[in-house]
């Protein structure tokens, strides 16, 4: 389990973290959906890549913020491709419902945490 940081400046750096997650949501919704209509066992992967990179990114930084729930997600979903990825499924031009659906639940998951985040801010 992850303490919050409770260091000077740190509710500055969860607001910029907030901000990058709202850009790399896009992101990650774009690869997501270029994977799922990708026909190419090269377009799937690479987008599949780099939808893992962005989790990565977010998973080793959300639970460092306090965001333990979202760095989670992040990283189940990560697994989930690498899992994916390194199997055999990985050398078939497919992308797997249950990947769609991990990745759309983090985007879920993502937009609650902006918008709760929000609701505290302007309380």
């Amino acid at each position: 389990m992850h303490q919050k940081l409770e260091l000077p400046g740190i509710e500055r750096i969860r607001a910029r973290f907030l901000e990058m997650l709202e850009q790399r949501q896009r992101a990650l919704a774009e690869h997501a959906l270029a994977a799922w209509e990708g026909t190419s066992l090269q377009d799937i992967n690479d987008n599949l890549t780099e939808a893992r990179r962005i989790l990565h990114q977010i998973a080793g930084t959300a639970g460092s913020l306090g965001f333990d729930d979202l760095g989670t997600i992040a990283r189940d979903n990560e697994v989930a491709i690498d899992t994916h990825l390194d199997g055999p499924n990985g050398k078939i031009a497919s992308c797997p419902t249950e990947i769609i659906f991990g990745l759309d639940d983090f985007l879920k998951s993502s937009e609650a945490l902006i918008a709760e985040q929000a609701t505290l801010e302007s309380a």
